[in-house]
């Protein structure tokens, strides 16, 4: 009997942490959506409509064209949740494109961050390639799932891109960026959050603007491990470098012509990290609860450093102090489910870094240090992922779209067979 009666007691133990997982899950959801929904320009006239704010509250007359990304695809995950309505959605996604169509641009390419009022370059930034895909994704969400006038406004933004503009064809490299008083600086020389990249630019409707696949099959694709199966690793280790081109792309049954899987690729990059944090939890104490060091806001600000093992040429590139964002873990939530959801838990025990939009950016408890904003493109990985998690939703959406399809075939994409 007593036997029985501590089996019981076991069972009510796991089915409250169970509901209580669910309750926390739905809530980090809505409140990671009502980021976007909130922190955007809606001022009627404003030349900077819908214009979603990097940060917030720290720096509130910035924005990014990345949030802006994640903010159109948050939309149709709004709508199909229930969270607004489909009329006030359609109405948002179509004016934010609005702007974007009259913005300043260089081969179809954007700057990084604006102002959010005026929609003009701000901090002397970089036109960005990856930023410009990440916004791209977004609107080319909206497109496929509103349609209509919508649709027409995300084609018109893309067939514009002039994705050769923006490679140096002696190495076959995408430039990472261009600055019209300094010209072109940087190459997408390594592995990263960059696929999506690849996959727009192959799917150019005009020929004239579309890649050659060797661009794709140029970067470096060096190979690591930790504690696991070897995978191809970015530079820092970041997990964000694994997670970004998921949010939009379905690559689960599918290699390239090389025969690399990217979804198993970062199953065992998030694995990795996984492994990383919890043999070192007698280091930092962050670690004994949670996992997933991406880069985020630190005791010293923004470090986009921070990562763990493999990385660089001989693990010595990425940086660990403790730090670790919710957005690590829960943006890997469709790679290592069981484990996104017990961090969530945890960070759910930390009243510091909970506020009206779900869990703030980051925390180290070894400093006693909870940051005081929320990112944008972290409330976005970490909402596009629940919403994949759940439903497939945001992959369900965009893989309907022929572009898509069309660049991953010019790719060599190929349905694995099972």
């Amino acid at each position: 009997m007593k036997n029985l009666k501590n089996c019981f007691t076991a069972l009510i133990i796991i089915l409250c942490v169970f509901v209580a997982g669910s309750q926390n899950l739905e809530r980090e959801y809505e409140a990671s959506f009502l980021y976007f929904w909130e922190q955007t320009n809606t001022l009627d006239n404003s030349p900077g409509y819908g214009l979603v704010r990097d940060r917030f509250p720290g720096n509130p007359s910035i924005a990014s064209i990345a949030a802006v990304g994640f903010g159109l695809t948050a939309i149709p995950i709004g709508v199909e949740e229930g969270w607004i309505g489909y009329e006030d959605g359609f109405e948002r996604a179509s004016r934010t494109l609005d702007t974007f169509l009259k913005l300043e641009n260089f081969h179809g390419f954007f700057f990084h961050f604006l102002d959010f009022n005026t929609g003009e370059r701000a901090w002397n930034c970089e036109i960005s390639t990856i930023d410009t895909a990440i916004f791209l994704c977004g609107a080319l969400t909206a497109g496929e799932y509103f349609g209509g006038e919508v649709a027409k406004k995300a084609s018109a933004l893309y067939e514009r891109v002039n994705w050769n503009g923006m490679i140096d064809y002696r190495n076959n490299y995408f430039y990472m960026a261009y600055y019209p008083e300094k010209g072109f600086q940087g190459f997408w020389d390594f592995y990263a959050e960059q696929l999506i990249l690849y996959v727009l630019a192959a799917g150019a409707p005009n020929p004239k603007y579309r890649i050659d696949p060797v661009v794709y099959y140029s970067f470096k694709r060096y190979q690591g491990s930790y504690k696991g199966e070897r995978f191809i690793h970015s530079w820092f280790g970041s997990l964000f470098t694994y997670q970004f081109s998921h949010a939009w792309i379905d690559f689960r049954d599918l290699t390239d012509g090389r025969g690399v899987n990217w979804f198993e690729n970062s199953v065992r990059a998030s694995l990795a990290s996984y492994n990383y944090c919890k043999d070192n939890a007698d280091r930092f104490a962050g670690f004994a609860i949670g996992w997933g060091v991406t880069a985020c806001d630190g005791p010293g600000g923004y470090d986009g450093l921070l990562g763990t093992p493999p990385s660089g040429n001989n693990d010595t590139a990425h940086r660990v102090d403790g730090t670790l964002a919710p957005a690590g873990a829960l943006g890997s939530i469709v790679f290592l489910p069981d484990r996104a959801i017990e961090a969530l838990e945890a960070y759910y025990e930390l009243p510091e870094l909970v506020g009206r939009y779900g869990l703030k950016d980051s925390f180290n408890l070894d400093l006693d240090c909870f940051a005081s904003d929320y990112i944008g493109i972290d409330k976005g990985i970490t909402l596009l992922m629940i919403s994949n998690y759940r439903n497939d939703l945001v992959w369900n959406i965009l893989m309907g779209s022929e572009y898509i399809i069309d660049g991953l075939d010019r790719l060599g994409f190929e349905v694995e067979r099972r």
